[in-house]
């Protein structure tokens, strides 16, 4: 089947509401006939724009061709980040399993100075500051969200 009729159908089954994980999402598509692996679906997701929220996945602005409404930075840090890690000018930021794009894509978003870039893995965020005094400084911000 084609990749336009499983994008089709990945929206299809988020308007009957959030799948809590790429698992149960993969689960339900191998339920319509799409036999799909984990690269697969972690593309589809990132070109449909979908975000992922405390109740699961969810279309974000409309799906597709434009950039999905992020929720804010420090909710996304509050509700998925476990824990912070300083290493020099890099931070290691420790998710839950599948949190670690949007919570990335939320901290580029923000254009803060101490954040040079953010590459997200599946439940890893490396973050890169200009200097270690400055990645102390975000370390500091980010454990505040936390509680």
């Amino acid at each position: 089947m084609s990749k336009a009729a499983r994008q089709k159908t990945i929206l299809e089954l988020l308007h009957k509401g959030p799948i809590e994980s790429q698992e149960e999402l993969q689960g339900s598509l191998a339920k319509r006939g799409f036999d799909v692996g984990q690269a697969t679906l972690s593309r589809d997701i990132r070109e449909l724009g979908l975000v992922k929220t405390y109740e699961g996945y969810m279309p974000g602005n409309g799906g597709g061709g434009s950039e999905p409404v992020l929720p804010s930075v420090s909710r996304l840090v509050r509700e998925f980040v476990l824990e912070v890690r300083l290493a020099q000018n890099l931070l290691v930021l420790k998710t839950s399993v599948g949190s670690a794009q949007p919570v990335a894509a939320a901290m580029d978003a923000e254009d803060w100075p101490e954040v040079v870039g953010t590459l997200g893995g599946d439940d890893t965020i490396l973050v890169i500051s200009p200097d270690n005094k400055t990645a102390q400084q975000l370390a500091r911000r980010i454990e505040g969200m936390l509680g």
